[in-house]
This record gives C-alpha cells, sequence and structure tokens, in this order.
C-alpha cells in the first residue's frame, strides 16, 4: 500500500483523495491548531503536527508520495541559483517541501497552488520552484495543469495550478498526463443542494430586505421599458454632480467642492475639505491618483447617464435605501438579458464590492471569506427550523453543500469534543484542495 503524507493539510483534500484511491497517511501537518483537530476527528490515529518549520526531516515516517497544497511565498533569491546552501531561502515554506524530498526521497510528488503560480514575481516564483525540483532534487516536473471542477461538472469554477513530479532515480513520467475534462458536461447548483439539511445560516430581516429594495429597483427598471445595468450599479453615484473626469475630488480645492452634489445626491455642505470629502461616495475619495482610472471614471459616467433616463422613479427609490451601507449600494447583474429579472432563482452574494447576482448554474468560488457565503433565495426551509411567522424559503449555502463543491461528502465539522464553527469551516474550504481532481491526478501518476 503505498504510503503518502498531507503538508500544509488543512481540510484534509490530499487525505481524502489518495485514501479512497487505497493508499496510507503517515504523517500530516497544519499550522492552525483547530484544523488539526478537525483533522483528527476525520482521520482518527493519523499522525498531524504543527509547523512544518518545526518538524525535522528524519522525524517524518518514510512514504512513497508528498503532497501538499502549499503557500505561495515570494521566492527573495530568486534567480541566484545557490539552492539548499542559499541561508536567505530558508524562511520560504517550499524549502522545507524541499529538505524533505531530499532526505526521504519519494518516488512521486503532487502540489497545488493558485492558479497564477507560474506568473508570480514575474515568472520568478516557477523558476525557482522548477529548478529546485528539477536540477536540485532530480525529479522530473511535467508542464503543470491548469484545471477547475466545473470542468468534470462540478457547479464551481475554481481554477488552480497542478504538479506533478516523480523521482528519476525510480522512474520517469513518460506515460502520464493530466486528466482529460469530459467533452460535454453540465453544471447546476440544484444538483448539491439539500433541502431537507437543517445545519443552516438564516438570513437576516435586513438582508431580506436588502434584497427586497433591490427586486423593486429591478421592477421598477423594466416597468419603465429599461433593460438591467450590465455594468456595475451604484446608487451612490445617483443625483451626484460632483466633478471626476479631470481631477479626483481629494485634488479639488474647498470651494470646488462645496454645493455640489455627493452620495445619493446629497449637498456637499462641509465646512472644510475633508467634511466635504465625507460626503462623496466613498469610492470618490481617493487620492491614490490624481485622475481616476479609466475603468472608474467609466463606470460612474454610465450610473450617472442611468439616473438621468430614470431620474423620475429613481428619486423616491434613493429614499429608500439611504440607510444601506456602501457595499450594499452596489450591484452586479451577472445575468445577462434573457434571464427573468427576479432576484429569487439567482444565487446572491454578499461582496466587499457589492451584492453580485449569477444565474443558479455554478457557485462563486469558495473563499477565504466567511462573510461571503452564496445565498440560495428559492430553497425551502425544514419546517422544524422555523419559529411560527417566519419566511419558509431563503437561506446560505451550508457547509455540506460547499463540502460537496470540494469533493469532501464525508467531511466532518464536528465530534463530542469539538466543532469548527461555521465562518472557519468556509474559510477552511476556500482554502481547501479539491478532492475530485486530486483523484484523477493521482489515478494517472501513480503505478505500485
Amino acid at each position: 500500500m503505498p504510503r503518502f503524507i498531507d503538508l500544509f493539510a488543512g481540510l484534509g483534500g490530499f487525505h481524502f483523495a489518495l485514501s479512497e484511491l487505497g493508499h496510507q497517511c503517515v504523517f500530516a501537518s497544519e499550522l492552525r491548531e483547530d484544523l488539526r483537530k478537525l483533522y483528527q476527528v476525520n482521520f482518527p490515529g493519523t499522525r498531524i503536527e504543527g509547523d512544518i518549520t518545526k518538524i525535522k526531516p528524519e522525524d517524518i515516517p518514510a512514504h512513497d508520495i508528498l503532497c501538499a497544497g502549499f503557500p505561495c511565498q515570494p521566492f527573495s533569491q530568486a534567480g541566484k541559483r545557490q539552492g539548499f546552501n542559499d541561508e536567505k531561502d530558508r524562511g520560504n515554506l517550499f524549502t522545507y517541501i524541499c529538505r524533505i524530498l531530499q532526505y526521504h526521497r519519494p518516488r512521486y510528488v503532487l502540489l497545488e497552488n493558485v492558479s497564477n503560480l507560474k506568473g508570480h514575481d514575474g515568472g520568478n516564483t516557477w523558476r525557482t520552484i522548477h529548478r529546485m525540483l528539477d536540477e536540485d532534487l532530480n525529479y522530473e516536473v511535467a508542464e503543470p495543469a491548469i484545471l477547475s471542477p466545473h470542468q468534470w461538472g462540478i457547479p464551481q469554477h475554481r481554477r488552480r495550478i497542478y504538479i506533478v513530479c516523480e523521482d528519476r532515480e525510480q522512474g520517469n513520467l513518460q506515460g502520464f498526463s493530466f486528466p482529460i475534462p469530459p467533452r460535454s458536461w453540465r453544471s447546476d447548483i440544484k444538483q448539491i443542494i439539500e433541502e431537507d439539511d437543517t445545519d443552516y445560516i438564516k438570513l437576516k430581516a435586513d438582508t431580506r430586505q436588502q434584497l427586497t429594495l433591490w427586486q423593486d429597483f429591478i421592477d421598477q427598471t423594466i416597468a419603465h421599458h429599461q433593460r438591467i445595468p450590465r455594468f456595475p450599479i451604484w446608487a451612490m453615484e445617483f443625483g451626484a454632480d460632483y466633478e471626476y473626469r479631470k481631477k479626483a475630488p481629494a485634488f479639488q480645492t474647498f470651494e470646488e467642492l462645496q454645493g455640489r452634489h455627493g452620495h445619493l445626491g446629497c449637498i456637499v455642505d462641509g465646512t472644510n475639505k475633508a467634511e466635504c470629502l465625507a460626503q462623496l461616495p466613498v469610492y470618490a475619495r481617493t487620492d491614490r491618483s490624481e485622475v481616476f482610472p479609466t475603468w472608474k471614471i467609466k463606470y460612474i459616467e454610465q450610473n450617472r447617464a442611468f439616473y438621468a433616463q430614470n431620474r423620475e422613479w429613481l428619486d423616491e427609490w434613493i429614499g429608500h435605501v439611504r440607510h444601506l451601507e456602501n457595499s450594499h449600494l452596489k450591484l452586479e447583474w451577472n445575468c445577462g438579458d434573457d434571464a427573468d429579472p427576479t432576484l429569487e432563482d439567482k444565487i446572491i452574494q454578499f461582496r466587499a464590492s457589492g451584492i453580485r447576482v449569477k444565474l443558479p448554474t455554478f457557485s462563486p468560488a469558495l473563499n477565504l471569506v466567511g462573510t461571503q457565503i452564496p445565498i440560495f433565495p428559492w430553497v425551502n426551509l425544514p419546517a422544524e427550523t422555523l419559529q411560527p411567522g417566519e419566511p419558509t424559503t431563503g437561506r446560505y449555502m451550508t457547509r455540506k453543500e460547499a463540502a460537496k463543491l470540494q469533493g469532501m461528502m464525508k467531511l466532518r465539522f464536528d465530534d463530542e469534543n469539538f466543532a469548527l464553527s461555521v465562518p472557519r469551516s468556509f474559510e477552511a474550504l476556500g482554502n481547501a484542495v479539491n478532492v475530485t481532481i486530486v483523484k484523477h491526478i493521482a489515478k494517472n501518476l501513480i503505478r505500485e
């Protein structure tokens, strides 16, 4: 039975994948204590340690496969070609992977990272990684592949780079190829939804009200024979007339700002420049450049034009949204022209950049921000979870559903002694290795 180690283990994506193929995990490391505890819940009996930089290679069991979803940190000595003699490079976590490889010489290496790894630091990071594996350690390195779960019908776009290596002293990669996704696939978010899941986060009344206000915006837009804008809707710009084309407000004088209209059309009446700037939309207050970037000028222009065309009904609508915080005054309609003009059957995601609306095909990519969990407005809620008078539909994606997107159908979030919080669960899932893709790769790579 091939043995593997799971470095920077997180939720154990590599462990799930390789153990399902009959391989044995003999060691794991994970810096975060709560994830180590959860790892023990899911993989009882597996030895898991903390900071990999504190572990000597000789204290790690012998293994045939090294797996790591390693952090991408700058290689400060990229290009100097000093290899393991470079003292300054020891702060880089990838160096510790290489030390383990140098000591144990596992036959296979399987790594995962963000999709733009090859372009990081002008390509220096990848060149250094390749050189350390290929020239310094004598591992054959396959040309990396960028793969996403959606290519296998899983409703999530999540591009990641996968790196595969084999020890030249034990074999070669001549027969290896990365898995080829099926030519035809169809993804629907409904395939991962479990309506009877009671472990869900309820939508707050404020969140439902915000969605109602934006549905009214959409209804009014259609009723007045307009199409829903394809550009980001910045409601803060409705009624504004401050100067933005030639000079950013932060570089204008007090006199140039006073008396204009700013956030949601309110009069700019501060007693000094700082107070005037505070009455503008938050994105208009920046002092990074004397002139706004072209994209920002374009969005402001488009929103002001939309307001001018729809002022008759927008002025009343503005009165209902003045209390909303900045990010809730932005809407991104990513559904095209043919979709029904309703939020009820779309995926909603509250982001720092605004409220994003998309078709119920693919989930937004899981990320490290636990507050950006997608909302499914149409999902029926289990009756036993509701109080009298509560809405019967609409909730956030559950942890179990998110785990399905990562191929972790067997993932547990607690036991009688420990439970990982919901926000931390989503953060960890956003950083997890996709089990389905790893299994496809490993089947092609590992030859017993």
